[in-house]
């Protein structure tokens, strides 16, 4: 497919309306323009962006297997460097959250170690939702799942999210970020640093999915911004290991506001002891991070000016 209206990920795709996922890989391309290769596992975002015999890709792109899209971009990444076109040519290896955090976990775990220069790329929806909304290793915990359905013995997801990004820092990457579909700018600001950097780089994408999540599909914006907004989930930065730039909040929201929206969530709403456990994840969050801006003396109390005597 040719590039469309300046977009590399172009419109007449079968996604649901409101995806998140959609919004974030149309922002991921479009900065990392056309001199790009993707790989990109099995998931929703293979599904529905490439039905033969249409794609929706202004670039290069290449279907793989659940567990090993990050081995051909291993491949492609050497034959580029063979060919000596690596320098200007950018690859990518990208899956939703199952794909990274579980199925393809073992051949990206490679790939970071051998230190390829790879931007790997997570639309994290929280589940595996092309086959059933099924929970996952980055499914958030109380969710209700296809899997961990609500009932006398279940109140939905007994796990944390799998920590990825600390994953993907313990791997030694030049480069690891944590972005939502809910702030576009920061999105592509993260991929312009990340494929300013040679070697391994990782970005996990919060994409709000209308379909698992159960929310309004206009929403999917406001939902990606309570997320952070409540501090679940939080937008930070690593270089070569260390923190280097968190998104501070002015005003941190309890974490109601997020989930009230969400389908998924609905079990909680009547519960203030779940409610509290949530709450204690984003507060943990905010603590670990220093998510609270703090605000000066001489901001918070605004001074006046003494007529003299």
């Amino acid at each position: 497919m040719a590039q469309e209206n300046g977009h590399l990920f172009g419109s007449g795709h079968t996604a649901c309306a409101g995806c998140g996922q959609a919004i974030a890989a149309r922002l991921v391309v479009d900065v990392t323009g056309k001199n790009t290769i993707i790989a990109n596992n099995t998931g929703c975002l293979e599904v529905f962006s490439t039905k033969y015999p249409e794609s929706a890709w202004g670039v290069p792109w290449i279907h793989s297997l659940f567990e090993n899209a990050a081995a051909v971009a291993s491949g492609i990444e050497v034959a580029l460097k063979y060919l000596g076109q690596k320098e200007n040519t950018h690859v990518i290896c990208q899956a939703g959250d199952g794909g990274t955090a579980d199925i393809g976990l073992q051949a990206l775990s490679g790939m970071w170690e051998r230190g390829h220069d790879i931007l790997s790329i997570c639309y994290d929806n929280e589940a595996y939702m092309n086959t059933g909304v099924q929970r996952s290793g980055l499914t958030p915990f109380e969710t209700s799942t296809s899997t961990t359905p609500i009932g006398k013995l279940s109140l939905g997801n007994p796990r944390p999210k799998k920590p990825m990004p600390e994953i993907a820092v313990a791997h030694g990457l030049v480069y690891v970020a944590t972005a939502s579909a809910g702030y576009p700018q920061d999105i592509q600001k993260k991929i312009k640093k990340a494929i300013s950097l040679k070697g391994p780089k990782y970005i996990q994408i919060h994409v709000p999915c209308p379909l698992g999540w159960r929310h309004d599909s206009q929403l999917t914006y406001d939902i990606g911004k309570l997320a952070v907004e409540t501090g679940l989930y939080p937008l930070v930065e690593y270089e070569n290991g260390k923190l280097t730039s968190v998104r501070k909040l002015t005003k941190i929201k309890p974490v109601e506001e997020y989930l009230k929206f969400q389908g998924r969530f609905k079990h909680i709403m009547s519960s203030p002891e779940l409610i509290k456990q949530i709450q204690a994840v984003a507060d943990y969050n905010i603590e670990r991070y220093g998510l609270k801006m703090e605000v000066a003396a001489s901001a918070a109390v605004p001074v006046t000016s003494q007529p003299k005597a």
